[in-house]
């Protein structure tokens, strides 16, 4: 039986039909092999900052909180900027507007290590993470309209799997290059990675086929930004799944922010260097995602989501304790569940929406890093007033 066609996203003629490519045809690996490198360029700067965070303390004679409002920063203008890069997206095309948005942002990346002053550090990293915010924005709608339905589930997980695989490159390269040199030039040298990954990201990315951008549909109803809003915020399945990406980010950043304070002092005292490795723990998110997006298609999403929920909750758990190999094992659960987790809600989202599909993901997203923002700071508070036992 031959997969069911589907309209063209924002296509106004009926005839115009899209099954999406096929699961391991070329352009099928082209598609992923470009959001893999959109995913590298993006996350790699979105969180090389926080493998530095006692160096940018120490330098720049700020707390650990203050110190983490440079991924705050960022996320804060991700999370601003998710919306209007969905208007973007629909007005020019995902593609183009993905492209404008990851070689904007990578400027900002080059430039803004060398910002002389910690306010205009964290101005620079706000526009930094206001251009990020047109990849993860659109990327997941982009996959829903270009996958076959049935392989959609196993892709989001393949490409969450690529944005972990950028968030791990962005944290082990900066830690050692500021060993070595100092935080400033850490920072930079990942965003000079970052360009190199934007311009695959920019061959390698097939033409899209499944939508129809606003300027090139023919006249008739076009519903507008805020008719799309309403639809995805009143079904409650949205909102619970808006509120998974708000909690289980918060949580993980909250983790990765801090943990390097604890293992930087009594009774671990490591040094930046082995610190900086902790980060190899997103490998297991890297395998956790492409997992879940596959069991998600054979099982069903919510007993994957909460079996990777549990997951993570049971990690943190063992965080408390101050055994390191107990430490290490904690942190490496806490991250593959929710690299899971977030794999299955991310993508459900996308398939959940009946319409407005860009505008889905910008509130998915808008949520993840809200949660990002407020807890990545929040995390510090309960860091200085408890230690780690009031952050986990």
């Amino acid at each position: 039986m031959t997969e069911p066609t589907r309209a063209r996203s924002g296509a106004t003629d009926p005839f115009l039909q899209w099954n999406g490519h096929e699961h391991g045809s070329a352009d099928y690996r082209r598609l992923l092999a470009g959001l893999f490198f959109a995913g590298i360029a993006t996350f790699a700067q979105l969180y090389s900052p926080q493998a530095v965070l006692s160096h940018v303390a120490g330098d720049l004679d700020v707390s650990a909180a203050d110190a983490s409002l440079l991924v705050s920063a960022s996320t804060i203008g991700l999370a601003v900027g998710v919306i209007p890069w969905s208007v973007v997206a629909d007005r020019v095309g995902r593609v183009r507007a993905m492209s404008f948005a990851v070689l904007a942002a990578t400027v900002f990346g080059l430039l803004v290590p060398f910002a002389p002053t910690f306010s205009l550090l964290l101005t620079g990293r706000f526009c930094e993470g206001l251009m990020l915010g047109g990849v993860p924005a659109i990327a997941i709608a982009y996959l829903s309209e270009e996958i076959e339905p049935r392989h959609a589930a196993r892709a989001a997980g393949t490409y969450v799997a690529g944005t972990s695989i950028g968030g791990l490159l962005g944290r082990l390269v900066a830690g050692p290059v500021a060993e070595l040199s100092n935080w400033r030039v850490g920072v930079f040298t990942v965003a000079v990675l970052c360009a190199i990954a934007a311009a695959l990201f920019i061959a390698l990315i097939p033409r899209p086929q499944g939508f129809v951008p606003r300027g090139s549909r023919r006249s008739g109803i076009d519903p507008g930004l805020i008719t799309l809003l309403k639809a995805n915020l009143r079904s409650s399945r949205m909102l619970a799944l808006y509120a998974q990406g708000f909690l289980l980010m918060g949580a993980f950043v909250a983790l990765y922010n801090y943990l390097g304070f604890r293992l930087a002092a009594d009774p671990f005292n490591l040094p930046q260097a082995l610190i900086s490795l902790v980060f190899l723990a997103y490998l297991a998110g890297t395998w956790s995602s492409a997992q879940a997006g596959v069991l998600a298609a054979k099982l069903g999403r919510f007993p994957v989501l909460l079996t990777s929920v549990s997951l993570m909750v049971g990690g943190v758990l063992l965080t408390l304790t101050d055994v390191l190999a107990f430490v290490l094992v904690g942190v490496l659960l806490s991250t593959a569940g929710f690299f899971a987790a977030h794999a299955v809600a991310s993508g459900w989202t996308g398939t959940e929406a009946t319409v407005g599909k860009a505008q889905a993901g910008s509130l998915y997203n808008l949520s993840y890093y809200a949660g990002s923002s407020l807890f990545g700071w929040l995390g510090g508070v309960f860091f200085g007033a408890r230690g780690w036992a009031g952050t986990a």
